[in-house]
Formats: C-alpha cells, structure tokens, sequence
C-alpha cells in the first residue's frame, strides 16, 4: 500500500485550513471535497486539479468542522461562532440554521443511515442528536464522570467533547474528551455504555473500522502523540500506534480497512499498515500542522484505490492517490 502525492492547492483558503470531508457522489456529480477554515468559509473543490467549485460564507468565525449527508446532496458546517449551518452541496442554498450555546459545536459526523447529524458538543460534555427530516434536537448523550472523581470545576471543564464518530451500524456513536477519555454510547437507548481508557490529552479524532469483521474496531487520535485501536464492545485497547513527534489531529481509515492515515501537528502525514501496525509512509509536503486527512470513497476505475485529502495551517490542500 502507498500514497502517491497528486496535487497541492498552496492558497486553498485565505487563512488556516482546519477541516475536510468528502462529499459522496450523486448521478449527476463525481465524489467532491468540503474544506473548512479559520478564514469562516467552506470551499467546495473538484478533486480532479482540484478545481474550486464554490465558497461558502455564512460564519463570522472559524469552520471547525464540515460534514457531508450518505445522499452525497447536503452537507453542514460548524464554527466557532456556535452555528451548524446545513446547506445544499450543490446550490449553496441553507437549508438550516442550528444554533448551540456558545462553544458547544465541534465537530460534526451524520450517522450512515443519514437520518441523525451528531455534534461534539465542547464545553456541554455530550453529544447532540438533530434529526434530519425536521432539523429538531432530538436528543443531548451527556458524558458522565470517572467514577471516584470528586465533581470539581477541574474534572468538569476536562470532559470538553472535541471529537466524534459513528459505528458502521449507526447503532453506537463514540465521542473523544480533552482529558483524553473516549466514551460509547448506544444510540437507540441513548444510554451511556462505558468509557474507553488510555490516553492522557485530548483526543481530536475518531473513527471506526471501515472492514466488515471489524466493525467495533474504533481508531483515535490523541495529543499524547498516539494513535490507539479499541476493541469497542470488549472495552480493550488492542494496540498503540507511535511514531508523530507532536500531536495527533487526525485520524481516518481507508475504505478497504486495511490501513490508517493520520495528520500531526509535526508538519507530517502518515500512511499506517494495520497488520504490520507500523507507519508505512511518512509525507512531509505540508509546511505546518497538518489538521485533518480524510480518504475518499473508491475510485470507479480501480476499485481498490481511492483518494486521500489533508489540510493544514499552511493553507494548503493535498490530495493523494491510496493503492
């Protein structure tokens, strides 16, 4: 496996690049690529040259966070400004405007089925549910403390909710803390299940196995510089990835399941062998902290590649060929 560097866009956007997501193909639109920066724009790109199709305003702060509907036709953006703005992907028509205390949006994940939008909701600790048929909060996933800790402004402040992912059912959704604490829920019950231990710093990233056997194998990325595998249901930490020499900002997960790819705050993306659990490629395109990496669905005309996007503080955006 390998990621063979295709093109860089060096000014993607007017200031840090903090996000990027790709938004599913449709019958009349190949797979494109949302970007979100500190600039409070959302660009929407062709990843053929890569092309910029739109800019998307709308913020008066920074896009911490974009996330693209299964339908691969709406998509919403979240900003420090404490709005989700939900929109048409193709027309740039708003579509909703969903509104939190202030720093109780990160970041943004739908649920595969596309009916839930979860956000991490920051200095709230929880996760909020939004169904997508009225755009109605729906449900808040509170995060309990550690038991044994004494309640304290200290502990409380620590369970700031940056991170957030879905399993492959849609039935559990996982959500990283500052002080480093994963914790599952089960949607359907919207029932707290158990915390998932290991990490010392925050944990900005998370995201389940794409491979059909390992469906409650879940990938986090951390500030402590690891990135850890968890077996979900059995509360067991299978393996810890090391190699960054800074912080770990994301994570994300090759459509095929076999490898990982990460973005530090050590300037590198790294390619990682998930049978070998070793990095297998270190790419030092990027001039500064590299905030987000995301793979793209697989290509048409070779099944077993796909794309691969990272973004940074440098501005820019890269995307990759995986095989």
């Amino acid at each position: 496996m390998k990621l063979a560097p295709l093109n860089t866009v060096g000014n993607a956007h007017d200031d840090s690049v903090w996000t990027a997501a790709w938004v599913p193909a449709t019958d009349e639109s190949p797979p494109l690529l949302l970007t979100g920066s500190l600039d409070e724009t959302v660009r929407l790109w062709n990843p053929d040259g890569p092309q910029k199709l739109q800019t998307n305003t709308g913020h008066c702060l920074g896009v911490v966070s974009v996330a693209a509907h299964p339908s691969g036709r709406i998509a919403a953006s979240a900003s420090i400004d404490s709005f989700i703005r939900v929109f048409d992907v193709s027309t740039n028509n708003t579509i909703a405007t969903l509104e939190a205390p202030p720093s109780e949006v990160w970041q943004l994940q739908f649920n595969p089925q596309g009916t839930t939008l979860a956000a991490a909701g920051g200095g709230s600790a929880s996760v909020k549910l939004w169904d997508t048929a009225q755009w109605q909060l729906t449900a808040t996933l509170s995060v309990p403390r550690l038991e044994g800790l004494k309640p304290s402004e200290k502990t409380g402040s620590k369970k700031f909710v940056l991170s957030v992912a879905w399993s492959p059912d849609g039935r559990q959704i996982a959500c990283g803390s500052m002080d480093g604490t994963i914790s599952i829920f089960d949607v359907t019950r919207a029932k707290f299940l158990h915390h998932l231990e290991g990490h010392n710093m925050p944990v900005r990233s998370l995201v389940y196995s794409s491979a059909p056997l390992d469906a409650r194998v879940l990938f986090s990325a951390s500030d402590d510089g690891h990135i850890h595998v968890y077996d979900t249901e059995g509360k067991t930490l299978i393996s810890s990835l090391s190699g960054h020499s800074g912080w770990v900002l994301s994570v994300d997960v090759s459509p095929d399941g076999m490898a990982i790819a990460t973005g530090s705050s050590d300037r590198t993306v790294r390619l990682w062998d998930l049978k070998m659990r070793a990095a297998t490629q270190i790419l030092t395109g990027h001039t500064d902290q590299v905030w987000s990496v995301a793979f793209g669905p697989s290509l048409k005309t070779d099944v077993r590649s796909c794309l691969l996007a990272s973004v940074s503080d440098d501005k820019s955006l890269s995307i990759y060929k995986y095989s």
